[in-house]
């Protein structure tokens, strides 16, 4: 890193000390509220540490879905990309609408049927066999450290930087610190809760945020003019790349030479949607601590319209800074993008702390401060809180079948430890990778290895023949697939400005949302094509395991870990197994598993709910849909 660029993060900050009050103030907040949830919550119990006792209200879990899924990388991510390339990337928000609803309406009363706590753990009981279960498991433990983790914990300290001048590690450590001391000490209660204070602060700095730049360019019907004019002093010769897209207030893009094409962004997006809301432990964990039904379809409804602001309170900001500093965030020279934010590739990525550096005033700059901090921790809880579930249930509890509830505890608490110290070890290698490109990365990684994971998690909730031979060789087809084109993308990054690309055609041409829908759709023919030629599923793997099995009739013994062709074991397995009873008309299976007298039974969410709180939930998302088409006819 150059001297010019070290002395643009160390440059001095007006800090005052009404900042320090509003983010101290913030942080004993953040930790009373984690302390006093906890309190709550019986955190002794599994249930309890990591399902918040499945007793939680719609407002939370709806707040919590919204703020684990808008972490500081989004923030960074969103606004950067809507600064390189206008509101495209609203799309990304506004398809969770439809994926929402599906979670509430559809998913979730499987996984409660199913009687599961984690994802892998539904596939193990759906298809037998412990390789999906465990690969399900390192699979989502993996993306939860290089995906989530690094680009969180990267954008979070850069931020921090770019805004205060301190150093990258001790903000990210002290971040890091206090995130972790909640999540360990609280579980999921304290997660939730402290995700609902952390919404309400990010929505309330970025409203004020963005009524400040939008004055700033004499209101919204301005925008597209001084957007389109946010040209760099600083040019390449013989390129277009430093002008402002033409179509940047359109929603959908050209097919074939769009940055993010229309069909990608419809059907690709919904694939990668599927995999991040219907299938994701950190999300799904939050819906199955609801109260009931009720309340888990309340939750994604709130979390659906908070969905909405983003396009508001991050991207349009986004390109109002582009507008109001073409110079720094648009920049395109390689010398002059080194010495403004000591990337080569651009520095969209700086969009909005430059906002808040030049457009704040004192005190409420150390409150989109607070913002920042309550993104990456929010974000940051939700990965431990769920990842250390994960290992937990699906690699700790398979290798140690009579480990007792301590145990499985204290295992819980240590993983997260090991999951603070893996990030901090990370930052460095982060710092080197300065991707100019933050948002695209987060996508197109996910873009290559979710894909299996959705048309597995479809086809075994929709289509009862599907069996464990078919989803093993369908995610491993797709496993081999997405990370050949991994490998291709970080071999050939995309090249700068004036620069010629290298990459083969195919790499090109192919988009990384078009791609993920060739992959979605290679996976379910080779799960199809295998499990048309293997033996059926059994009737344990099928009753209240599929959409179309929540109303079976005869009781049967179904063990917790059933046993398939793949792995033999004995009769006499160490596991406790559980009398099931499929009830007629609940979709519910009554479970009455042989416990140790001083655990007490969890309490079970039932599919069961009041007539009139289902229609108002129905009525509700009807409206959430009609304005979501709206929006995005308006801005198509």
């Amino acid at each position: 890193m150059s001297n010019s660029t070290v002395s643009f993060y160390d440059r001095p900050q007006s800090f005052s000390f009404s900042d320090i009050i509003v983010i101290a103030t913030y942080f004993l907040l953040n930790l009373a509220v984690g302390i006093w949830s906890s309190c709550r919550v019986s955190r002794n119990t599994l249930s309890g540490y990591f399902l918040a006792g499945r007793d939680m209200a719609w407002w939370p879990i709806g707040a919590s879905l919204f703020a684990s899924s808008e972490g500081s990388g989004l923030f960074i991510g969103l606004a950067g990309t809507g600064a390189a390339g206008g509101i495209a990337v609203t799309g990304f928000e506004w398809n969770a609408t439809y994926v929402l609803l599906a979670l509430a309406w559809v998913f979730v009363p499987v996984y409660i049927s199913s009687g599961i706590v984690t994802m892998p753990e539904y596939l193990g009981r759906r298809f037998g066999g412990e390789r999906i279960r465990t690969y399900l498991a390192v699979l989502s433990l993996l993306l939860s450290v290089f995906t989530k983790i690094s680009t969180d914990l990267y954008s979070g300290a850069l931020f921090i930087q770019v805004c205060l001048g301190w150093n990258l590690y001790l903000s990210t450590v002290l971040m890091l610190v206090v995130t972790a001391l909640y999540t360990i000490a609280g579980g999921l209660a304290a997660v939730i809760y402290t995700d609902t204070l952390q919404t309400f602060v990010m929505i309330v700095g970025a409203i004020i945020l963005t009524i400040t730049a939008f004055n700033k360019i004499g209101g919204y019907s301005n925008l597209e003019r001084v957007y389109s004019l946010a040209v760099p002093s600083k040019i390449i010769p013989n390129s277009t790349c430093h002008l402002p897209r033409e179509d940047a207030m359109h929603l959908f893009r050209d097919a074939v030479t769009g940055d993010l094409p229309w069909p990608g962004m419809t059907l690709g997006l919904f694939i990668l949607a599927t995999w991040y809301w219907c299938s994701d432990q950190v999300i799904v964990q939050r819906s199955l601590s609801a109260k009931n039904m009720s309340h888990v379809k309340g939750a994604s409804i709130l979390a659906a319209y908070l969905k909405l602001l983003p396009f508001i309170f991050i991207i349009l900001p986004g390109m109002i800074s582009r507008a109001l500093y073409p110079d720094s965030v648009g920049c395109v020279d390689p010398e002059e993008c080194v010495r403004v934010c000591g990337a080569e590739v651009g520095c969209s990525n700086i969009a909005f702390p430059t906002l808040v550096i030049e457009l704040m005033p004192s005190g409420l700059r150390g409150l989109m401060i607070a913002v920042m901090m309550a993104a990456l921790m929010s974000s940051l809880t939700s990965i431990f809180n769920s990842s250390s579930t994960l290992f937990t249930m699906d690699i700790w509890k398979k290798h140690r079948p009579r480990a007792t509830e301590k145990e499985l505890l204290l295992v819980g608490r240590i993983v997260t430890v090991i999951l603070v110290v893996v990030s901090v070890v990370w930052i460095p290698i982060l710092q080197s990778a300065n991707s100019g490109q933050l948002y695209v990365y987060i996508q197109s990684v996910t873009s290559y290895l979710a894909p299996p994971v959705t048309a597995v998690f479809t086809l075994a909730v929709f289509w009862k023949r599907t069996n464990e031979q078919g989803a093993f060789w369908g995610l491993m087809v797709g496993l081999v697939v997405g990370v050949c084109r991994m490998v291709l993308e970080f071999a050939f990054p995309p090249a700068r400005c004036g620069v010629v690309d290298s990459a083969p055609a195919v790499l090109r041409s192919v988009h990384y949302l078009h791609f993920a829908i060739l992959l979605c759709g290679l996976t379910a023919i080779v799960v199809t094509t295998v499990s048309l030629l293997t033996p059926p599923p059994t009737h344990e793997q099928l009753c209240n395991l599929t959409w179309w099995t929540l109303t079976e009739e005869q009781p049967r013994e179904i063990p917790l870990q059933k046993v398939s062709s793949i792995s033999h074991r004995s009769s006499q397995g160490s596991e406790p197994t559980r009398r099931v009873t499929c009830g007629q008309g609940t979709g519910l299976c009554v479970s009455a598993s042989r416990r140790s007298e001083d655990t007490p039974a969890p309490r079970v969410l039932s599919l069961r709910e009041s007539v009139f709180w289902s229609r108002f939930c129905c009525a509700n998302a009807i409206l959430l849909v009609s304005i979501n088409i709206f929006l995005y006819a308006y801005f198509a």
